[in-house]
Formats: C-alpha cells, sequence, structure tokens
C-alpha cells in the first residue's frame, strides 16, 4: 500500500504541498475551512509524518527511551504501560529496552538509543554504568532514574521508599507474634536492595531483636530459577527455628512458594510469608500471599513528570526531583493472626 505524502494532500485538497505543510504543522494561515479539509483529508487517507524528516527540522524525535530492568517482569510490565499512557498525551512514542542487570548490554541499550537520537531517557540503574548517564547529563540530555538511583548523583529520580517498605512488613510480623525472620534477597549492588536489607535489619533492631546473620540468604542476581529454589529449600531446612521469611522481590517470593511446596510446607501454618513487590500469582495462591506492594502507577506519572519538565513540556509544581513514594502492605493470608509467641 502506497504511503500517503504531503504532495497526495495537496492535489487531493486542490492546495499546495507548502499550504499543507504549513496546516499539518500547525502554522498554517489559511481559512478555518481549508484547515479542517486538509487535516480530515490527512485523517481519512491515514498520513503518517515521515519521523526522521520531522527530527531533522525540529530537532526532537519525540521518542523517549525507556530502560528497565526486564521488560517481561509483571513490575516493569505495569510501569511501562503506564508510561506509555503519560507519553501520549504530550505526543511521544517510548522505545523500550531491557538491561537485565548487565552493564555491557545497558551500555549498548544506551548507544542504541542515542544513535535514534531519543529526546530524553528513563532509566533502571544497573550498577556499573554511572559514568554513562552522566555522560548523558553532561550532554543536556534529560534523564530520570526509575526504581532506585546512584548515591552522590544529581540526577532525578523515583522510586518507592524500599526501607519502609520493609519495615511495614517486619512490624506486621512482629504484631503477629513472630520472632525468627528469614530474609531473602539478591546480591545487586543497588540502593533499592540495600535499602530493603536495611529495612529488615534496623526494624529488628527497633524491637530489640538482633539479626541474625544465618537468617539471611543472599542469592546471586544471576541464578536459575531451579538453583533458586534449591537455595531456598536449603536455607529453610538450616534453619528450623525461623518461623517466617520474608523475600526482598517478588521473583524470590515465586521461587520461595516453589520451595515451600516441594517440602510440602503450609503457610503460614508451617511457616509465615511476605514477599516485597506484588505479582498475580501472590492473589492466586491459596491461602493468598501478603505483599509490600509497590503503586505503580504513582511511580510511572511521577518519573514522566520529571522527565517532561526537563523537556519543558510540563510546569512542575514538585518540592524536589529526588521523590520516594510510600509502599502499601496488602494484607492477605500467609500471615498467621495472634501467633502464639515461642510457640
Amino acid at each position: 500500500m502506497k504511503k500517503i505524502s504531503i504532495k497526495d494532500i495537496a492535489r487531493m485538497t486542490g492546495t499546495s504541498p507548502t499550504t499543507v505543510s504549513f496546516v499539518l504543522n500547525g502554522k498554517g494561515r489559511t481559512s478555518d475551512a481549508l484547515t479542517k479539509k486538509i487535516l480530515a483529508t490527512a485523517k481519512k487517507e491515514g498520513y503518517q509524518p515521515n519521523q526522521i524528516a520531522v527530527s531533522l527540522r525540529t530537532g526532537q524525535s519525540k521518542v523517549i527511551g525507556l530502560i528497565v530492568e526486564n521488560m517481561g517482569g509483571s513490575f516493569f510490565g505495569a510501569i511501562s504501560k503506564e508510561l506509555e499512557s503519560e507519553a501520549k498525551k504530550y505526543g511521544y512514542r517510548i522505545v523500550y529496552c531491557s538491561s537485565e542487570n548487565n552493564i555491557r548490554k545497558g551500555r549498548e541499550m544506551m548507544e542504541m538509543l542515542a544513535h535514534q537520537q531519543v529526546d530524553g531517557y528513563i532509566i533502571t540503574p544497573t550498577a556499573g554504568l554511572e559514568k554513562d548517564v552522566m555522560k548523558l547529563m553532561t550532554s543536556k540530555k534529560p534523564v530520570v532514574l526509575m526504581d532506585s538511583y546512584y548515591p552522590g548523583l544529581d540526577i532525578p529520580y523515583v522510586l518507592v521508599d524500599n526501607f519502609n517498605g520493609i519495615k511495614q512488613g517486619i512490624d506486621h510480623l512482629l504484631e503477629a507474634g513472630y520472632e525468627n525472620i528469614g530474609f531473602v534477597t539478591v546480591d545487586l549492588d543497588l540502593i533499592q536492595m540495600k535499602e530493603r536489607l536495611s529495612g529488615y535489619t534496623e526494624t529488628l533492631k527497633f524491637h530489640n531483636i538482633k539479626p541474625d546473620k544465618k537468617l539471611v540468604l543472599t542469592l546471586p542476581y544471576d541464578s536459575t530459577k531451579e538453583e533458586m529454589v534449591n537455595e531456598i529449600s536449603s536455607f529453610i531446612r538450616k534453619n528450623k527455628n525461623m518461623d517466617a521469611i520474608f523475600f526482598a522481590t517478588n521473583y524470590l517470593g515465586i521461587a520461595g512458594l516453589q520451595s515451600l511446596s516441594n517440602m510440602r510446607y503450609k503457610v503460614p501454618e508451617d511457616l509465615a510469608m511476605i514477599s516485597f513487590d506484588d505479582h498475580e500469582i501472590f492473589s492466586l495462591f491459596a491461602p493468598g500471599i501478603t505483599t509490600v506492594q509497590q503503586p505503580t502507577e504513582e511511580i510511572a506519572r511521577a518519573a514522566m513528570n520529571l522527565l517532561l519538565t526537563q523537556l519543558g513540556k510540563k510546569e512542575s509544581n514538585l518540592i524536589t526531583n529526588k521523590i520516594q513514594i510510600p509502599a502499601n502492605l496488602v494484607k492477605r493470608n500467609s500471615v498467621k493472626k495472634g501467633k502464639t509467641l515461642n510457640a
């Protein structure tokens, strides 16, 4: 099917290509009737502007580059959908990329987006890419970090309050009578994971409970699902006194459910469980897993607002460009109410 050009629309409307170009770019000084006729014809014929030509003419691609850890994950999938919706309101499209928390791949994605001349970036930080991100900033490219940030670098960011999100979950377990709470995390050198571990240890200390290193399992980020399941099972077997377990991510929590199922453990009768970051599996699994939920819509809107402000498309009423959004504790049935102490 032939692509409709400005010359085609000019021929169909009996006008000149220059007049059509002016109208389509909002610069036309024509009558309302002629403007409506040109716009209606362009819409009817499915006219699409040449993005490369538009970019060269305006200096803007109207494209935003999004680099996240894993586009296949439920958290980033939900955020991406909301980002796309917000971007569309201002005439922007989004190019999606996954870094898999890999420095080489993250760098390749940034280079690819630079070649596409995107107008701005929303990036989930990968450890080791600090200098690459700073290069974008020094080249005056708008950048917003999402889900994490680089301590010491003055770059706008938005993420959930990881420390207090974990605190909510630990407080909930302690209030229910649990004392020996295990914690499963991964070895990512990123601020959000450090804050989650800190939330666990500091909340226990606040309640005069000395954190036990034996009750913390740190798995390699690149572990396979089978390796995670096996390591979690071994961790549970070694800690017979553990009465509750807190998973620092939803994919760890899902692996944990598989471990508990393999071991024929009942939740919460044999072991209470909470996972950071909700997932549909946790609401479907009987009896329902309590989670610390990240408000994906709020995170996405805040990130887009920060970027649009830098792009000059939106007035900012924000006090700061360093934003932490409260997490929500979603109580289901994986924590036994009124558990007897020292049971």
